[in-house]
């Protein structure tokens, strides 16, 4: 294999590769040495059919493979022999012309690490803003499960349904005259005011009560999901076979029971612990980017263009899907278009400070284990259908750059928990808004640094590791009257 330089500036290399002719030949003649053996051919005893013949049954696809390996072990010997760090994939091409019996010349283009001189983490201070749980925040949790939890008991025959009553009902529905496919059903729930079925459906029950039938008229929607029932008027003919008024919901242990706790007691240690992990994650935000700013504080070296690249495409399709839901998303595109520069200049300093948490965790003997690596690993798995699984597992595992990705976020992680170790923490109680208000703040402050107009603040993007698509799941068949 022969090596030549043709760019060595700044962090960007390239490389010409040459791979000899006899190199491949005779790689391509040990692999057919190697399956020779298992090759069966009319008239020849297993494993004695000559290897002149064996190259040209499976010459083209032992050549095209060979070539392939060969390729990727003379990169993986380029990175050894240069002592090279790539940023990301490299980029490598065979040059056109190639063909069976020539040297096979490639062209290896990548960026490389920076070399990052080791942050000094003493002397770091950080404050940590604590939210303590009240027993009223525990209460309002209480309540707000027990209304998801509603139950309801027959009403008298007398009872006409209003808002909140539910109504249990049988159904059929036709347009013009013919019974629909799904507009049929015995025993459904419905409650008045809910918006679970089409409009106008719950509103014609209003006053109804147990033993009426009637029949009533509804529309179904311009973009209701069935084509056949899109924009068309129906009948449907009504039973109301039993009217339901809302049980007053005890808070005892009997209700904790049902959820499948042992006491009322366990259930408000439980939403206890809930409320304070979820006040726990947004100090560990905010500390968080307290021990960030201070780290980038006096580093500024330059980084692969590559990796600015990639981190700014998550910021920006993030902030493109929040734009798409905002109540004039034309306007919202063009404000955030406006900014995409700046966007790029945050997306900068998070490479920069992923690198410095990297060069402290490998100075430091931060890692992650390979249990730890195989958790991550399956997590992922989770969101492929099961056939799909074992493909995205076995993928990994190959692709160095995919496994770097998965690991990334877990490692960061790691690294900063050592971080607040090894710093001088003080503590300090606020209140939820107060709590809420120093992040605001925060990332004013991230964008500022980016030299963004402090015009208007934004939450910036959350970084997220790269993943396939997940399945989608099929929707479940509901009757047609409802949304």
């Amino acid at each position: 294999m022969q090596i030549k330089e043709t760019t060595n500036e700044g962090l960007s290399r390239a490389y010409e590769v040459v791979i000899s002719a006899a190199d491949i030949a005779s790689r391509i003649d040990a692999e057919v040495k190697k399956i020779a053996p298992q090759v069966k051919m009319p008239g020849f005893r297993p494993g004695k059919v000559p290897a002149n013949l064996v190259k040209k049954m499976h010459g083209e696809q032992l050549h095209a493979q060979t070539v392939n390996d060969v390729i990727r072990e003379s990169v993986d010997n380029l990175m050894k022999e240069k002592a090279l760090r790539p940023a990301m994939q490299p980029a490598v091409d065979l040059a056109e012309g190639y063909e069976e019996g020539k040297d096979a010349t490639l062209t290896v283009e990548l960026e490389i690490l920076p070399v990052v001189e080791t942050p000094d983490i003493e002397g770091l201070k950080l404050e940590r803003l604590t939210v303590p749980v009240s027993d009223e925040q525990v209460e309002e949790s209480l309540k707000s499960i027990a209304d998801q939890q509603k139950s309801y008991k027959d009403a008298a025959k007398t009872k006409k349904a209003g808002d909140g009553d539910q109504l249990i009902i049988d159904f059929v529905g036709s347009i013009d005259g013919e019974e629909f496919e799904g507009g049929k059903a015995e025993d459904a729930p419905l409650v008045i005011g809910s918006g679970q079925f089409i409009p106008g459906f719950e509103e014609q029950l209003t006053g109804a009560k147990t033993g009426d039938e009637k029949t009533i008229t509804v529309t179904f929607p311009e973009d209701y999901p069935a084509e056949n029932l899109k924009g068309k008027d129906a009948q449907f003919a009504i039973t109301v076979k039993q009217v339901k008024v809302e049980a007053e919901t005890k808070l005892d242990d009997d209700f904790a029971t049902s959820l499948g706790l042992d006491s009322l007691d366990k259930l408000k240690e439980l939403l206890k612990g809930q409320l304070e992990q979820e006040t726990n994650g947004l100090t560990r935000t905010q500390m968080k980017r307290q021990l960030l700013d201070q780290l980038a504080a006096g580093h500024d070296f330059e980084v692969p263009s590559k990796m600015v690249d990639a981190e700014f495409e998550q910021i920006w399709a993030q902030l493109q899907q929040e734009a798409a839901k905002d109540e004039n998303p034309e306007d919202a595109l063009k404000e955030i278009e406006a900014e995409k520069d700046d966007y790029r200049g945050i997306a900068e300093r998070r490479v920069r400070l992923g690198l410095l948490l990297s060069e402290i965790g490998q100075k430091n003997g931060v890692e992650v284990t390979q249990q730890e690596m195989s958790m991550l690993i399956q997590q992922a798995a989770q969101q492929y259908n099961e056939a799909d699984r074992e493909r995205f597992m076995q993928y990994v595992q190959q692709e160095p750059m995919a496994a770097a990705q998965l690991r990334a976020p877990l490692y960061e992680d790691k690294v900063v928990d050592f971080l607040f170790e090894k710093a001088d923490v003080t503590e300090r109680e606020v209140t939820k808004e107060e709590l809420e208000a120093a992040i605001e703040a925060d990332e004013a402050a991230e964008e500022a640094k980016a030299k963004k107009p402090a015009a208007k603040k934004k939450a910036p993007a959350k970084k997220a590791p790269a993943k396939k698509p997940a399945a989608k799941k099929a929707a479940a068949k509901k009757p047609a009257a409802k949304k």
